[in-house]
């Protein structure tokens, strides 16, 4: 490969953009680190237009002198996002070597091999699943973003370059044309699936394309020092109130996503024709600075949070604690500064950078190391050998399959992929003159009791209606529209159906209750006292801040048992205390309580022997079977063991 000198586009610097960067890097980060700006994910959103109308810039300035070249533009990409990616998915991988459990250092494996190829977004995509692996235990989680800029830059310049060729006075409709399609099938697709919209590029293509009809001055200019402010204050507020008020909840990307997308367009087109007060800010020197180091800081943050979060890799205290936020920021900030320095810099710009053939060789050669290294990974299944026997076999139910014993899919729909469409009513509410009948209702917390209640209490027909994430709450409307979503088709279908028409002897009333959940409980027990059905509220169960199968293995492996009370979060077993006497006392229905049940249990049981919380929690349901298998759903075992005590006690009539 001919070593040539790259060519420099010319596109002026604006130190506000850079301040933008800071902006949208600093509200992702505060974001991770459980701050207010519960909504601080749509600083990827900035990103994105920022990249657009930069990128846009130079290519299609370039088009027009006939400068343009495939090659200087992906080699730009290549000094720009490589470099650092490689370096920090380096060390990293050295760390999960340390940190990760076999089936997690599996995973990551397959992670750092769809980030090398600039396709993490679908493989995130793919393992999104309800009952998958929570994000605190992916440290390459955000290279989805660096995946769909790529996919996108893989085709912009071709679809430019074809535009230009056969259609050369439609650049301008083309570019249009192209947002609003895109940006309709993001309003469309986030309603039919969230996840994927999230994660597939055609559907974040819009926000890059803002920035390119920014870049081609498609719309008005803004003119005028008083237009300017006005446009940089109101831009600055529709990024800034949307990263407040928006939440996990909040159906994303779509018609969300466009008011902080146009928020960095106004406040970029403000910039191009002269200064504003929030520009101003925007170009402080501290500000600026950030913004520099903003993709390393993006790259760096994350994983160092994951290793703290789940291995306490920086300080030996709880998750949340704010000496550890603090610690992740004061140490991201510091490793995003030697990557900007010592790795992105010298390979952009300077004595030492490289040419075309040495980044070339250096490349390829970085992609063969990171290739292999995570192909050997995989194929070894993790790497089982760093572990002890006992602490692999725990391990082995950081992968627990769920569906036999929710009967997912058929009685427990998990939306995404199923629908309520998919609940089968002839296997979940079968009939039998026979027995007593119960029914079981609400979310995950009331999928996980069935197969233990179905074990020890075989003489109750135990029917089951149960979606994630829906606690079943009576609907205001029982009006069916097309925009009706799952939770209140299952809610419509039990109350203003199915509890009409059968017999029901008792209602199981099961969720991961909160203290917002107790309008909707009380007007549950309401309703059915005045359809005169019984009904019994089983209360939350314990929680951790990682899958509990990875707690025990990691303990096991370090042989650190006084550890495990670190990762015990406390709401769940707070909110029990206050709950059960208003349920017992107010509402006047029966109460059953995992913490009564399970913690201090005098109950005769296999895995007494085993390690207990501090607060006389089992974490075993048998020996060498975990309670749980994730950070708050039973196991089978640990389902059977609850039912067992609960039958012992008598609190459940049968």
């Amino acid at each position: 490969m001919q070593e040539n000198p790259q060519r420099k586009p010319s596109l002026t610097y604006r130190r506000d953009i850079d301040g933008l960067r800071a902006v949208a890097v600093l509200l992702v980060v505060f974001n991770h680190l459980h701050t207010r700006f519960n909504g601080g994910y749509i600083g990827v959103d900035v990103f994105f237009v920022i990249s657009g109308y930069l990128i846009s810039s130079v290519i299609i300035q370039e088009m027009n002198r006939g400068e343009f070249s495939i090659v200087e533009f992906y080699e730009r990409r290549i000094r720009r996002i490589f470099p650092a990616l490689f370096v920090m998915m380096g060390v990293v991988t050295v760390l999960a070597w340390f940190y990760l459990t076999p089936k997690e250092l599996e995973e990551y494996a397959r992670s750092m091999l769809a980030a090398v190829y600039s396709v993490s977004n679908l493989l995130f995509w793919n393992e999104s699943g309800y009952f998958d692996a929570p994000s605190s235990l992916k440290p390459l989680l955000h290279t989805w973003s660096l995946a769909v800029e790529e996919q996108f830059y893989i085709l912009f310049p071709l679809v430019l370059v074809l535009v230009r060729k056969w259609f050369p006075k439609r650049l301008q409709a083309a570019i249009w044309t192209l947002s609003g399609v895109t940006f309709l099938l993001a309003c469309i697709w986030v309603r039919r699936d969230a996840t994927a919209a999230f994660f597939f590029a055609p559907l974040r293509a819009w926000e890059l394309l803002i920035g390119t009809i920014l870049s081609q001055r498609y719309l008005p200019r803004i003119e005028g020092a008083v237009q300017r402010n006005i446009a940089a204050l109101v831009g600055i507020l529709l990024i800034f109130v949307p990263s407040l008020m928006y939440s996990p909840q909040t159906l994303f990307p779509g018609f969300t996503a466009l008011p902080p997308c146009l928020g960095a367009a106004l406040l970029i087109a403000a910039g191009d024709t002269g200064g504003s007060i929030v520009g101003s800010i925007l170009s402080w020197r501290p500000v600026t600075f950030i913004g520099l180091i903003s993709y390393s800081l993006y790259l760096w943050h994350w994983p160092i949070l994951v290793y703290q979060t789940t291995s306490s890799a920086l300080l030996n205290v709880p998750q949340f604690d704010k000496k550890a936020k603090v610690a992740v920021f004061v140490v991201s900030i510091i490793v995003a500064t030697l990557s900007w320095r010592f790795v992105e810099t010298p390979f952009r710009k300077g004595k030492f950078r490289p040419g075309r053939r040495t980044l070339a060789y250096m490349t390829v050669a970085s992609l063969v190391v990171l290739t292999v290294a995570g192909g050997f990974i995989v194929w070894d299944h993790g790497m089982p050998s760093r572990y002890p026997s006992d602490a692999l076999a725990v391990s082995t139910f950081s992968s627990y399959d769920p569906t036999p014993a929710f009967r997912q899919g058929e009685c427990f729909i998990v939306d995404p992929p199923n629908k309520f469409d998919d609940f089968k009513p002839a296997t979940c509410l079968a009939e039998d003159a026979t027995r007593k009948h119960d029914l079981l209702l609400g979310d995950s917390h009331a999928a996980h009791l069935y197969a233990g209640l179905a074990a020890e209490f075989p003489e109750i027909n135990i029917s089951q209606v149960t979606h994630s994430g829906c606690k079943s709450i009576v609907p205001d409307s029982f009006e069916k529209t097309s925009d009706t979503d799952d939770c209140t088709r299952m809610a419509q279908f039990v109350y203003g159906d199915y509890l009409l028409h059968h017999s029901i002897d008792t209602v199981l009333l099961a969720g991961r209750w909160t203290p917002d959940d107790l309008p909707g409980l009380e007007k549950d027990v309401r309703w059915f006292k005045a359809h005169n059905l019984k009904v019994i509220v089983f209360g939350p169960v314990m929680e951790f801040d990682a899958p509990l199968p990875r707690i025990l293995a990691t303990s096991l492996r370090d042989h650190t048992p006084q550890k495990l009370d670190e990762h015990v979060l406390p709401d769940s077993q707070e909110y029990d205390k206050v709950l059960a006497p208003i349920v017992r006392k107010k509402l006047g229905v029966t109460y059953i309580s995992a913490f009564e049940n399970l913690c201090h249990s005098q109950v005769e049981m296999e895995a007494k022997s085993q390690p207990e919380t501090r607060s006389g929690c089992p974490l075993y349901a048998a020996p060498g079977v975990p309670l749980l298998f994730d950070t708050d759903h039973f196991t089978k075992a640990g389902s059977i063991l609850y039912a067992s005590i609960i039958r012992s006690r008598n609190q459940l009539p049968h």
